[in-house]
């Protein structure tokens, strides 16, 4: 990969570094034409080689993998080598993370979760966290992951939930790929839901064979 931005030596462990700790960042990609997903509906379908070189660095650095209950079921997440935490205000754990072991699927959700005592059942009560009552506390959330040692986060989407962790004020650090093609039709942008202005350092810029790598660091108030 070439360094377009950003210091000129070291791998990709080292450019893609934590800064600090806690630290939260995200992690998208998007065609040129700015859909977060293929014609399948699945962002899995437009990713790179040099994106998922990428996406196994910023994996292994996280202590948790953050994401949408209907983007892991749609992509098809199993297990990870760290935790995945599951956003839903439903309760309702995708079927591959079904039946491993405790501790490696977490839930969090709210109060009135239609499905929180089955979610129970199946991950055991210290791995279900209820924040909020009706909807979902994404603060709280983060707050109660750094307290259990979950220091390094990794959002993984939806663009639903990018937005609100953006709108939150929750994220430090957004990493965004941009692949070398366009699908037309009506893909999901990287971000969905109410308007949001988050100013953003481009921080790192990298390219690979048309691919653009980029880590964004969100600016402080």
């Amino acid at each position: 990969m070439r360094v377009l931005l950003g210091p000129r030596n070291g791998d990709l462990a080292d450019l893609y570094a934590v800064p600090r700790r806690p630290w939260l960042r995200a992690n998208m990609v998007s065609t040129v034409d700015g859909s977060a997903t293929g014609a399948d509906g699945r962002s899995g379908s437009i990713n790179s080689a040099a994106d998922h070189e990428v996406f196994r660095v910023l994996r292994a650095q996280a202590d948790a993998i953050v994401v949408g209950a209907g983007t892991a079921r749609a992509e098809g997440y199993g297990p990870a080598d760290v935790p995945i935490v599951l956003v839903t205000r439903r309760a309702d754990v995708p079927e591959r993370l079904h039946g491993h072991e405790p501790g490696r699927v977490l839930v969090a959700t709210c109060a009135t979760a239609e499905h929180l005592a089955e979610a129970r059942t199946l991950l055991g009560e210290e791995h279900v966290l209820v924040v909020g009552e009706d909807e979902v506390d994404l603060a709280a959330l983060r707050d109660t992951l750094v307290g259990r040692g979950f220091e390094s986060l990794l959002s993984e989407g939806g663009p639903h939930l990018l937005r609100d962790l953006l709108a939150a004020g929750l994220v430090d650090e957004l990493c965004a790929t941009l692949v070398p093609t366009v699908v037309g039709a009506d893909g999901p942008r990287m971000t969905a839901g109410p308007p949001v202005d988050v100013p953003l350092s481009l921080e790192l810029l990298l390219e690979h064979e048309g691919t653009l790598l980029a880590r964004w660091f969100v600016d402080g108030p």
